[in-house]
């Protein structure tokens, strides 16, 4: 910090630009894609600062200091220091530096989209008449935030004891946070073992020490209910939140909630891995195998990852926990990376693991997609005053609408995909580009008016079930019907209440819910993903039917769940029938590595985009001779450049090369040299680079 006000300060700061735009503003950034300027104030590293870049004012990010007697004069001024936030701590600052250098971009492209919009925004501060420059809404955030912090603090909910198995887990856990030590845990717990109670004690013991808890799930809809039972637990004005579902003015006050250490928890998705916790004492990953975790546009980060990478820089425990762990994890665990704890039962002592049956479809006869004995499970159910859930991983209607007579079926005309057609709007839509039409009267081909829809996804699904049963009632949860803010919501406050009969949806309700009145679950068409060229299609396959099968049985009565497939004998059912996921996980990590894949070895993608495919395919065949010269000097293997699975996308066409290395440090040794010659090349599309690809 500078503590002369006389003598000026060389600062280094991050700006949220990529690399080509820096050398269109004619400014050379520093090695670490930093931006050097002179700052005439008081000013410290992780303070926010307004600068010039050629003729707009942006917003940066204090990363270095210098010092400069006299103030060179080749550097522009800063603008201004903001002084409304405290600064980032240092641990913060470094782990946005190990993403940047981890996933192949500047500090700044980390940095600042970490921040909310509110405290990123240039045009929301304007200067006074004294020099100063203030912020509207960071004075209604602050007074936001001091009501906040007057709630009471009282919890409501009393602990309930822990049963052996999660006692001993909770205690492991519990001797590491007393001495500053890195300490990760896998928490392995089969469906209903009460994994949450454990974290729930880890919490308490934490913030009963004043430290603060950072805790990750997936999806947007599993942060609400997780909220209220720690607001219940530990006191309102504890726990704060932070996911895309949110206002800006909401996702800014929360994230002041967790800088001010006004906020001893934070709950939320895979953006909360990168909120400042100046005190943070233990970090807490649910479902950490959901490949939600792993962001797929701009930085494209595995915010589990992270997660673990945070808890190593704060020297704090950190907590994995799932009933289908990711094959990176469970490996790490039989290495003794991880230290595993098990929850091999459910934790209600009343309740068992669900009966799961396979229902052979090939021979059956089938009725708009069920077979008889699921129909009549479905009625006995409804009989008895219990509750279904119908798993169909495949929203809309029917994926496409099909004539009969030539062939003819509905794609999108931007994307190398069909057009699925939704009943409730009359529309065909693109799932991948959200192109919408209405529905041909006939067929553009050969002119039938005899159009079918073919398939069957949650719309259709739904349809079939209330004709069936008039009298249940009946509701659907996907992606169409959570678009509405706060339907979600509504829809699983209402199942838990026991106000819908039978839910249909797809894999937002495959985990995190424990529904007391549920006791059946039918899963409908999980045969696509047994035969896929994804090599991480049957680990995932395997973690949504185990997930989804899971909600059955939870409480006293017993749970039956129901799989509808072609092949009723493959091993992977035979596995998902014995609850046996250490075996399923250990027969997996065999073939992975008698095959060299993840993560028995490291990948890396770069993606790119234009007008052709030639165009595309021409860009790649050039990073790909650059790659060969590398792997000449590092252990690393350069596949032929192909065309994305999804080739056309939104009009624009896409190819990939993959990069492959037994030893992550080399593949983390070519991938700076590659990125910064490729940045050199003058080219009309756009490229990227994933580091860990979850899909290939």
């Amino acid at each position: 910090m500078n503590t002369d006000a006389s003598v000026d300060v060389v600062v280094q700061v991050a700006l949220d630009v990529p690399s080509y735009v820096n050398m269109q503003a004619g400014m050379a950034p520093s090695p670490a894609q930093l931006f050097d300027y002179v700052a005439h104030e008081k000013v410290e590293i992780g303070q926010r600062v307004l600068v010039p870049f050629g003729r707009q004012s942006l917003m940066g990010l204090v990363v270095q200091l210098g010092r400069s007697e006299n103030g060179p004069a080749v550097l522009r001024d800063v603008h201004a220091v903001l002084n409304d936030i405290a600064p980032l701590s240092a641990n913060c600052l470094e782990l946005m530096r190990f993403a940047a250098t981890y996933y192949q971009r500047s500090i700044g492209e980390v940095a600042l989209p970490a921040l909310p919009v509110l405290l990123r925004r240039t045009e929301n501060y304007r200067q006074n008449e004294d020099g100063t420059f203030t912020s509207r809404s960071m004075e209604l955030l602050k007074r936001r935030l001091a009501r906040f912090a007057a709630r009471p603090k009282t919890p409501s909910d009393i602990a309930p004891a822990l049963n052996p198995a999660q006692r001993i887990a909770a205690d492991s856990i519990a001797a590491r946070h007393g001495a500053p030590s890195f300490s990760p845990f896998l928490l392995h717990g089969v469906t209903g073992s009460g994994k949450t109670e454990v974290y729930l004690d880890a919490i308490g013991r934490v913030i009963q020490g004043g430290r603060q808890v950072l805790v990750l799930v997936p999806e947007i809809n599993l942060a609400p209910p997780l909220e209220v039972l720690l607001r219940a637990r530990f006191g309102s004005s504890v726990v704060a939140s932070m996911h895309s579902g949110m206002s800006d003015g909401e996702r800014a006050m929360n994230w002041l909630l967790a800088h001010s250490q006004e906020a001893a928890i934070l709950v939320g998705t895979r953006m909360a891995v990168l909120a400042s916790l100046p005190n943070l004492g233990l970090v807490v990953v649910d479902e950490e195998h959901d490949a939600s975790f792993k962001q797929q546009e701009g930085l494209r980060y595995s915010a589990r990852d992270l997660a673990v990478v945070r808890a190593s820089l704060e020297k704090i425990p950190v907590v994995l926990g799932s009933a289908t762990p990711s094959l990176e994890s469970w490996q790490l665990a039989k290495r003794g990376r991880y230290q595993l704890l098990s929850l091999p039962e459910r934790a209600v002592e009343s309740a068992l693991l669900p009966v799961i049956e396979c229902l052979s479809t090939r021979r059956a006869s089938l009725e708009h997609g069920f077979t008889i004995s699921a129909r009549e499970a479905l009625a006995r159910r409804l009989a008895a005053s219990e509750q279904s859930l119908v798993f169909v991983n495949r929203r809309g209607y029917a994926p496409v609408i099909n004539c009969n007579a030539c062939g003819w079926i509905s794609d999108c005309p931007r994307c190398s995909a069909h057009a699925v057609f939704h009943k409730v709007d009359g529309r065909l839509r693109c799932h991948h580009c959200g192109w919408n039409a209405r529905p041909p009267s006939v067929c553009p081909d050969c002119g039938n008016a005899d159009l079918a829809p073919l398939g069957r996804g949650t719309q259709r699904v739904e349809e079939s079930l209330s004709s069936w049963f008039p009298n249940a009632r009946i509701a659907r949860l996907d992606r169409d019907a959570s678009q509405k803010k706060g339907n979600a919501r509504t829809v699983l406050e209402s199942f838990h209440k026991g106000e819908i009969d039978i839910l249909v949806g797809t894999q937002m309700l495959a985990k995190g819910h424990d529904f007391k009145n549920l006791t059946l679950v039918v899963v409908i068409g999980a045969d696509s993903a047994l035969f896929s060229h994804d090599f991480r299609a049957p680990e995932r396959l395997f973690a949504n039917l185990t997930q989804v099968s899971g909600r059955a049985g939870r409480a006293a009565k017993p749970g039956v769940v129901l799989v509808q497939s072609d092949f009723v004998d493959h091993p992977l059912f035979a596995a998902l029938k014995r609850h046996d996921f250490p075996g399923f996980a250990d027969e997996l990590l065999a073939e992975r590595e008698e095959a060299h894949l993840p993560p028995f070895t490291y990948q890396a993608i770069i993606r790119a985009e234009a007008r052709t495919l030639a165009e595309a395919l021409g860009f790649l065949g050039g990073a790909r001779a650059i790659a060969i010269d590398l792997s000449d000097e590092l252990p690393l293997t350069v596949y032929d450049v192909v065309p994305m699975s999804l080739v056309k996308k939104a009009g624009v066409e896409r190819a990939q090369l993959l990069l492959e290395s037994a030893a992550r440090p080399a593949l983390q040794r070519a991938l700076p040299t590659l990125v910064a010659k490729l940045r050199e090349l003058k080219w009309r599309g756009t490229w990227h680079v994933e580091v860990d690809p979850l899909e290939i």
